[in-house]
């Protein structure tokens, strides 16, 4: 089992059908996912229909990434909530993570720019953050150097998403703490699942 499927189930998937049986789950794993980075491609494929070029006057590789960046953030708007579920890597989060928030950072789509600087678009959506790590980083003396649910937290409020939950499941480094601090961590997400 992977470990976002690990984490998943301590978001308890089945709590949260529970307790909202009309709303559709939809689960990526963005390692399985076509998550095209910003590339020469992209940035060359955007300049071009900025200036005029129709979708048609694209190379093949221009077409194929702005046109499933286009899927990824359109999938990204129409959703009402958001899971993340991610390991800290390095006091942040993995490089899939970061490609999936830098397809989902598009103006006119989740911000826009106005004279007093960008405003988020999808305010009255939610969030939940559920970070897992060998050391406890959201306090302590590593709290300073945590990045990944900082950075999370910060590009969901530029989109205008204001309601953002965490749950840490950290300190799994310690083996012998590793089973309680997991049975913490899925009595909480029970908790949150529910009212979410």
């Amino acid at each position: 089992m992977t470990l976002d499927r690990v984490l998943l189930h301590v978001f308890s998937i089945e709590a949260y059908r529970k307790a909202n049986p009309t709303d559709e789950v939809v689960y990526l794993d963005l390692y399985q996912e076509n998550i095209p980075q910003i590339d020469a491609d992209v940035l060359r494929g955007w300049g071009k229909i900025r200036s005029g070029s129709s979708f048609d006057q694209l190379t093949d590789a221009e077409k194929s990434k702005v046109a499933r960046h286009e899927e990824i953030i359109d999938q990204f708007v129409a959703a009402d909530k958001y899971v993340y579920v991610s390991p800290t890597w390095n006091f942040s989060i993995p490089p899939v993570l970061k490609a999936y928030t830098d397809a989902t950072s598009v103006a006119g789509k989740t911000f826009r720019y106005t004279t007093n600087g960008p405003v988020g678009l999808l305010s009255g959506k939610k969030a939940l953050h559920i970070q897992a790590s060998g050391s406890v980083y959201s306090e302590g003396p590593l709290a300073p150097v945590e990045i990944g649910n900082s950075y999370l937290k910060k590009i969901l409020h530029f989109y205008g998403i204001q309601s953002i939950e965490a749950i840490f499941v950290e300190g799994m480094a310690s083996l012998d703490q590793a089973p309680i601090i997991k049975e913490k961590a899925i009595a909480k997400a029970k908790e949150v699942a529910k009212r979410f």
